[in-house]
């Protein structure tokens, strides 16, 4: 079995390999995905990321959201707690900071932030994935700490991951620490791993 950072090199290399042509493609596919989506189309507060380092665009289905009146939110990397993610309403007209990994984010406004228990929809990147739920992420685990209170009492919004079908993987070795997803999609897929019941 391959190791935790072997595995995200070789997944992160494959996703610098897609070409910006089939970034955009992917992009409206999973956009037209998401739409159609039964929790997506009830949902009013919609947590999502900003696509960095070849994840799967989201821009598309964000400027749908807009369209459809549905508020939509980004992590924001918290100033005090260390390890920890704050969510802020994104706007057309938001302004925007880079953070300390390179990631725009919305600059940080208290009037802004949203509790994670108010979010419908929680859609979550990572590097890679499979059929099992298992989620690789960048290392930091952030989204792991946001996601243990959803996973032990399915309070706030619910965890579905995103990602391009060349981040599924056979198996991703498992830590006691990590959070599976009960849902992933990909431009051409759509893994139910549970019903987050």
């Amino acid at each position: 079995m391959k190791t935790r950072d072997t595995l995200r090199t070789q997944i992160r290399k494959k996703r610098h390999s897609i070409t910006s042509e089939e970034q955009q493609q992917a992009a409206f596919q999973l956009a037209q995905k998401l739409t159609q989506h039964s929790l997506v189309t009830k949902s009013k507060n919609i947590a999502i990321f900003l696509s960095n380092d070849g994840e799967i665009g989201t821009l598309p289905f964000i400027n749908w959201c807009w369209l459809n009146n549905k508020a939509i939110y980004l992590p924001v990397v918290h100033p005090f707690t260390q390890g920890h993610l704050l969510f802020l309403e994104y706007l057309q007209k938001s302004e925007m900071t880079i953070n300390q990994y390179g990631i725009y984010e919305p600059t940080l406004n208290i009037q802004n932030i949203i509790s994670p228990h108010q979010l419908d929809i929680i859609f979550t990147p990572l590097v890679a994935f499979d059929s099992n739920g298992n989620r690789l992420g960048m290392g930091g685990g952030y989204y792991d700490r946001l996601l243990a209170p959803w996973f032990k009492n399915k309070m706030g919004g619910k965890p579905i991951g995103l990602a391009h079908d060349c981040q599924q993987v056979q198996n991703i070795p498992h830590e006691t620490w990590d959070i599976p997803l009960p849902e992933i999609i990909t431009p051409s897929k759509h893994f139910y791993i549970t019903d987050g019941t």
